[in-house]
Order: structure tokens, then sequence, then C-alpha cells
């Protein structure tokens, strides 16, 4: 032990060599769990549905535990060296490249069927039977809720830079309760929709592009305040905020990708009717 606590004190290089971890090999078996398990729901196997509640519940420990030891590195080891921030400033550009990516992907099955629909949908858009909803009721209040949370968190960012301790959690924290705003108005429209995900390739298309991207939204909510709570804790500094900045980026994304499933999917799909 003394020996490895020497090699790591005249270490050649400013980067962070990370310790033997579980969670990698762990975080695989539930993701693998998790899949089988809806596999096996998906053809209605028996157990199925509790195997995948378990990968899930088994995979979101990993996450926990994982994140906790990344945390424990930046802040109380120092190991996030410039050079090791870096790395991690490219790893969450290229994960939010990959991200729009699969939205591309979702965007180019709404067009390749709105733009040239089957005579089996009518050989109209949104097809025979299907009611779209208006834009202009709820996704445009939701558009508004989404843009500002946008706003207040970018006062969040400045605000830090600027040594504002104060204005920067409240901003944080307004942030936060749009995003579960946008989250609860989604939830009504879902609830009100005429539609389901079975109903056609317009109903597939529309339930899993806004889908999606309500993931993404939760998934930024819980990133968001995360970062509130290490921001309370005293663990960001101007200079040294990694985590908050990487959060930041990815509710940006979140925002964009956002004005172009309310512009694609029920703007310009509700114009076509």
């Amino acid at each position: 032990m003394e020996k490895f606590s020497i090699s790591k004190r005249y270490l050649k290089h400013p980067f962070h060599i990370v310790d033997p971890s579980p969670w990698p090999f762990f975080s695989s078996f539930g993701a693998f769990s998790t899949v089988v398990g809806f596999v096996m729901t998906a053809h209605f196997y028996d157990k199925g549905s509790l195997l995948m509640k378990l990968g899930l519940l088994f995979l979101l420990l990993c996450s926990i535990f994982w994140w906790r030891d990344v945390v424990r590195e930046s802040t109380f080891e120092g190991q996030h060296t410039f050079y090791v921030r870096q790395g991690l400033r490219m790893g969450m550009i290229l994960f939010i490249v990959s991200e729009a990516m699969l939205f591309f992907a979702f965007f180019w099955a709404f067009f390749h069927s709105s733009l040239n629909p089957t005579p089996e949908l009518g050989a109209v858009w949104p097809p025979k039977g299907i009611e779209a909803l208006n834009p202009f009721h709820v996704p445009l209040l939701n558009t508004f809720v989404l843009l500002n949370s946008g706003a207040f968190v970018t006062w969040a960012h400045y605000s830090l830079l600027a040594g504002y301790r104060k204005q920067t959690i409240n901003s944080l924290l307004f942030t936060i309760i749009l995003a579960m705003f946008f989250t609860c108005l989604q939830a009504l429209e879902y609830a009100q929709a005429s539609f389901n995900i079975s109903d056609s390739v317009y109903g597939s298309v529309f339930y899993m592009t806004t889908g999606l991207h309500g993931a993404h939204v939760l998934i930024g909510t819980i990133f968001l305040t995360v970062c509130l709570v290490r921001l309370i804790q005293h663990h960001f500094t101007k200079k040294h905020h990694i985590g908050l900045e990487n959060a930041i980026w990815y509710w940006h994304f979140v925002d964009v990708v956002w004005i172009f499933v309310y512009l694609f999917i029920y703007w310009w799909g509700y114009g076509t009717n």
C-alpha cells in the first residue's frame, strides 16, 4: 500500500490514472439484465418484467456509486487537473454529438413517413383517424417553459463565474422547478392525447421522439439536482466546476432538441393536416 501511494505521489504526467473499480463490470451486467428483461417482457415471457426492473435498479445503484467515486476524486482528492477536465469536456461533447445523431434518426423517420404518406395511411399526414395535438396549446407553453429554464441555467453559470453564490443557487433551483413543470405538462399532454404509440407510424414516431426527449429532460433534471446539492456543499468554485458545466451543456442540448421537436413534430406536422 505504501509503495502504491509513493508511485502516485511521483507521477510523471498530469493525467488521472483511475484506480481499479468494479462499477464498469456491474453496470454492464445491469444493462444486460435490463435489455434481456425488456425483450422477455415484449414477448410475454414470465418474470421478464421482474428481470427488467431488477436490472434497472441494479444499474441505478451502480451509477450512484460510480459517480460518488468520481465526485470524491474531483472534490476531495484533487485528481481532476486541467488536462483531466479537458478530457471530460471532450467526452461530454462527443456524448452530446452521439445523442444528436440518435434524435436525427427519429426526425428522419418522421419526414420519411410524412413527406410521402402511403395509401395505407390514407395518403395524408397525419394519417386518417389521427387528431394531431394543437401546437399552440400545451406544446407552446412547454416551449416557453423549457427556453426559460435554459435562460435560468445560463444565469446560474455566469453567477458562479462572477462569485455570486446565492444567485447561482437560486437560478439553478428555478431551472429544476421549470424542468419538473415541463415533465408534468408533458404527462398531461400524453393523458389527453387521442392516439397512442400503436396508432400507425405517426403514433410510433410521435411517442418515441417526444418520449426520448422527455427521458432526457428527466436525466437532465437529476443531473442539475445533483449539481445543486454539490453547490450547496461548496463542491464548486469559479475555476473548478466541470460537473456543473457539463450539466449546463447537456441542458442546452435538451433545449435545442425541443425546438426541433416542436417545429417538426408539433407545428409542421399539424400544419400538414
